[in-house]
């Protein structure tokens, strides 16, 4: 079994408990694929074990790693999507950041998931990745996201317009800060922060939400994940920033953004115990309330 490991080179990765991964997988005599940035970060800080190499991009392990360990918060796990794309190959992660939706594992966990990845008691959840089309292309090949799509103006000062079709059909011109395309695991992300919905995981389905909209009547819309979402843009501003995920790139006014469902899904890792609906309680505290 191989497995890879990845990590941003900051010290809130050094940690005993991520000593304590590569020590469990050393005895285990597992062979480890480590980020090369992160290998060089930690070489010095802790004890790898025999069986380390390093990796720097896709194709390193395409059809070579089982499994890939994202040490960090969220953001770290987006980060591996434009490392796995279409590898199929499982996530999981392990946080040592403060809220950590998708990387659930907590730090005190790592040596019974290992166990369970080992054992094979864990599910695999195959999430909904957005698709970024424009011309030129933005972001060149990865032009993906897992949680989202967003375009707002480089201003805070300044509103744009932005046209939006559904299958070349006209549904509406937000007047607005800016434009979330969410995905269903993205929607307890930003698209949650600006009044969206919490959807589960599993709904096929895609959320169109304006960033404070100045028509009081623009509410956050549901639609098909099968959909094909168009937006013009245009404003006072030249200039306006398109993010996927953690990726940002600037675009012109004018130029036509077009959003699809993308051909691959991502695999996370559930281990035994775990649930959408659970994490909602734990991570969002949904439901609680002190009077009761």
């Amino acid at each position: 079994m191989i497995i890879a490991v990845y990590g941003r080179p900051n010290k809130d990765n050094i940690l005993t408990e991520v000593q304590e991964l590569f020590t469990k997988l050393d005895l285990l005599k597992l062979e480890v694929l480590i980020h090369e940035p992160f290998h060089d970060f930690i070489k010095d800080k802790f004890k790898l074990g025999k069986q380390v190499r390093t990796f720097s991009r896709h194709e390193d392990l395409k059809g070579i790693a089982n499994f890939l360990l994202s040490i960090g918060g969220d953001g770290t796990l987006l980060e591996t999507i434009a490392l796995v794309r279409d590898s199929v190959i499982p996530i999981l992660g392990i946080n040592t950041g403060r809220l950590g939706f998708l990387a659930n594992v907590s730090k005190n966990e790592i040596n019974a998931a290992v166990n369970a990845l080992i054992e094979g008691k864990y599910a695999i959840d195959r999430r909904t990745l957005i698709h970024l089309e424009t011309l030129p292309g933005l972001f060149g090949d990865l032009n993906f996201a897992l949680n989202e799509m967003t375009v707002h103006a480089r201003e805070s000062s300044i509103m744009m317009t932005i046209h939006t079709y559904i299958n070349d059909e006209y549904l509406n011109s937000y007047w607005s800060d800016g434009l979330i395309i969410a995905t269903p695991t993205g929607s307890t992300a930003y698209s949650l922060s600006c009044g969206g919905p919490i959807m589960i995981p599993d709904s096929k389905s895609l959320i169109i939400n304006p960033i404070a909209p100045h028509n009081l009547n623009a509410r956050p819309l549901i639609i098909s994940d099968n959909d094909v979402i168009k937006l013009k843009l245009e404003g006072r501003s030249k200039n306006f920033m398109v993010s996927l995920d953690s990726r940002s790139a600037v675009i012109e006014s004018g130029m036509e953004l077009k959003i699809r469902k993308e051909n691959f899904q991502i695999s996370l890792i559930r281990l035994d115990g775990q649930n959408f609906i659970q994490t909602l309680r734990n991570k969002l505290l949904w439901g609680i309330d002190k009077r009761n």
